[in-house]
């Protein structure tokens, strides 16, 4: 840091996907023709705050140079996007320009936008950029910004309501809201009926399987999926603070998550490849993304375009997606749990008891076929979901209740958690099958199916990994004939077109 011959470097940072890279903003007021530059591959957002700064400057009781004033942010080879390197750049013209001490800004990270008033407004990823001030060792210092901000380990966290505070050099405390509930969770109870699509819903969160439901309208399968949150465990510090982080770079509400609560994401059918996968210019993180540690329920799953569902087999199997620029690659985590429903046909009805199919055949063909089989191969497990009869509607028993479902989830994952801690076994298909440790008759019965019905290795996996969690949900160390026969039902029922 210098202020010497009107020259400073004042820190800040810019987002490169979901994490913060640390900008240097050099400032040099010199004699020359008078102006105000940015040079360092500034987009049209960042070009624009000179006259913010200008602006601000005045309403804070600060005058802009007269000279030539030179702004090179650096690195010069990363993008540099948005309006939050505002507060930055203003302060290193005042310590350029002799009007605050170098002091004020040694050892400490600067993020804001400034209004035409002088005042310090917060911006998206605030949170990406305090965890890369805390990896730093410096002070960060932002707006205050409850909704967008959580304490994080390491880091220290100050506020500047307006650039004025420049001039004293006092700053504030930023104020970390805690995690709070909108509303209470959905709850099972309220779903009549449907105790086999509910027993499927609770082995797939205790195993964080695929689920893939299918039925005609009015069955219940959104309300049963959108209620899936309520019976998921809470999410821990360290989870939270990692999906927390990806919404406040896409400018979400993280309250909820910060109290344990995992995202659940149903983006429309006519979502585009860059809103479901990621993409943009700026890079923002998609849909898979957005639902990382939670839930991404897709409705009415055969209305997506196929090139848009297609582009979730490798997300699904690597936990992250990659998104390849001219300028580079961008990683964005997406370890999600996949929940869909559609319905048999056009017109929703085909092997509906009460109502008939108007589709032909063709119709029928053309539509299952808009998934497509590989990533139908990646759902674990698939189920029919009937519309609930009008007795069991009107009828008052709420016994399956989330928190009902919750204790079997809780129950199966304590007991896989020491299950591995006991046996550990790696995520091959290998490891898969050690951790099943069936009997040989089992085996051998399992073998015959998979043949009998052409189950690709990746099927048998996943078939043995349910089996594996309703093993889990009974905490049995073996996984029984019974508990492959229920496995083998959730993968094989739409296959024998049942």
């Amino acid at each position: 840091m210098s202020a010497r011959y009107g020259r400073c470097t004042v820190l800040s940072a810019g987002l490169r996907g979901v994490e913060a890279m640390p900008v240097e903003v050099e400032v040099s007021v010199s004699s020359g023709l008078p102006g105000f530059y940015i040079v360092g591959l500034a987009d049209a957002a960042v070009q624009e705050s000179k006259e913010r700064v200008r602006a601000a400057l005045r309403a804070a009781g600060f005058s802009m140079p007269g000279d030539r004033v030179v702004v090179n942010l650096a690195p010069s080879f990363l993008k540099k996007r948005g309006t939050g390197f505002d507060l930055a750049i203003a302060l290193a013209v005042l310590v350029a320009s002799g009007q605050v001490p170098a002091r004020f800004v040694e050892g400490r990270m600067f993020v804001g936008e400034l209004s035409l008033e002088g005042s310090v407004r917060p911006i998206n990823g605030l949170l990406a950029c305090a965890v890369k001030s805390a990896e730093m060792g410096v002070e960060f210092v932002c707006a205050d910004a409850p909704e967008r901000l959580v304490e994080v380990e390491g880091a220290s966290l100050r506020c500047m309501a307006s650039l004025a505070v420049a001039r004293t050099g006092e700053l504030g405390s930023v104020s970390c809201r805690a995690g709070e509930l909108s509303g209470p969770l959905s709850d099972y109870a309220d779903v009549s009926g449907n105790s086999f699509a509910k027993r499927a819903l609770q082995i797939a969160a205790a195993g964080s399987h695929g689920l893939l439901m299918i039925g005609p309208p009015g069955s219940g399968k959104t309300m049963l999926a959108s209620r899936l949150p309520s019976i998921l465990p809470a999410l821990d510090r360290k989870s939270a603070l990692e999906s927390a982080l990806i919404h406040s770079v896409a400018g979400g509400d993280i309250s909820s998550i910060l109290a344990g609560v995992r995202p659940f994401r149903a983006p429309h059918h006519s979502a585009s490849a860059a809103g479901l996968i990621g993409g943009g210019s700026p890079l923002r993180p998609g849909e898979i993304s957005l639902s990382h540690n939670g839930v991404l329920f897709l409705d009415e799953l055969a209305e997506f375009k196929t090139s848009v569902l297609q582009g979730l087999r490798q997300p699904l199997e690597e936990g992250r997606v990659t998104i390849t620029r001219a300028d580079g690659n961008t990683a964005f985590p997406a370890r999600f749990m996949l929940v869909a429903a559609s319905n048999p046909c056009p017109c929703g009805y085909l092997g509906d008891p009460e109502r008939a199919c108007t589709c032909t055949p063709s119709q029928i063909a053309s539509y299952q076929a808009r998934v497509g089989g590989p990533l139908l191969d990646r759902f674990d497990m698939q189920i029919d979901v009937r519309r609930v009869p009008p007795n069991e509607i009107m009828s008052l028993d709420r016994t399956e209740s989330s928190s009902h479902l919750r204790e079997g989830v809780s129950k199966a994952r304590g007991f896989a958690a020491w299950r591995r801690a006991r046996h550990p076994c790696d995520p091959s298909t290998q490891g898969i099958i050690e951790s099943c440790r069936m009997a040989e008759g089992d085996a051998e019965f399992f073998t015959s199916v998979a043949r009998t019905h052409a189950m690709s290795g990746r099927g048998m996996a996943r078939t043995l990994s349910v089996a594996r969690t309703i093993a889990d949900m009974a905490e049995r160390e073996s996984v029984s004939r019974a508990d492959l026969c229920e496995a083998l039902e959730f993968r094989l029922r739409r296959a024998e077109g049942s």
